[in-house]
């Protein structure tokens, strides 16, 4: 089987369920960015930040697929990709591991600059990728709006990002960097 199947070289693409849009329909942006999202995080694990990120950064890269998944379907259709959709119990897990890492870091006294550690700024990349992700989603046109479970996955993992980047400098004894506002 051939990588490219030229159907995309006049500027649509196919989701699943039959439809064809235009590669710059929200929709396609909206699943692009999630992709993109999941490049970053393969960053991230290349980083060498331990066995116990590799693990759940993996789990995370395998609920983005299907949360792209469904992104990349005709909306009504999703019951066609005949996967497990996320739902309030993937966010519950992402909850559960903002709580973990939050539990061994001293609380926030001002904000942090993404800095430290090659894994901590990876881990920052991925958090702004995650909110580019989360906005497009959120302004995805009311006809093909997302379920409000991905919206919340995104929400809560982008939060889950940011910790595991400051984990990541405590773990390797460097401090966060603060911002300092000038004048």
């Amino acid at each position: 089987m051939k990588i490219y199947t030229k159907t995309g070289d006049s500027g649509d693409t196919g989701l699943f369920g039959g439809a064809r849009v235009s590669k710059a329909s929200p929709r396609v942006e909206a699943y692009g960015t999630v992709d993109e999202l999941n490049a970053v995080l393969g960053m991230v694990r290349a980083t060498d930040g331990g066995e116990e990120f590799d693990v759940l950064i993996g789990a995370i890269q395998s609920e983005l697929f299907t949360l792209g998944a469904e992104l990349a379907t005709v909306p009504g259709k999703e019951a066609s990709l005949n996967i497990p959709l996320l739902n309030s119990s993937d966010v519950a897990r992402l909850e559960s591991a903002i709580d973990a890492s939050e539990a061994m870091l001293a609380p926030l006294k001002t904000f942090v600059l993404p800095a430290g550690t090659a894994t901590s700024a990876a881990l920052h990349l991925a958090r702004t990728v995650c909110r580019r992700a989360e906005r497009a989603v959120v302004g995805l046109p009311e006809e093909l709006a997302a379920r409000p479970e991905l919206l919340i996955y995104l929400n809560r993992l982008s939060d889950l990002l940011f910790s595991l980047a400051r984990q990541a400098n405590h773990r390797a004894g460097v401090d966060d960097v603060p911002w300092t506002p000038r004048g």
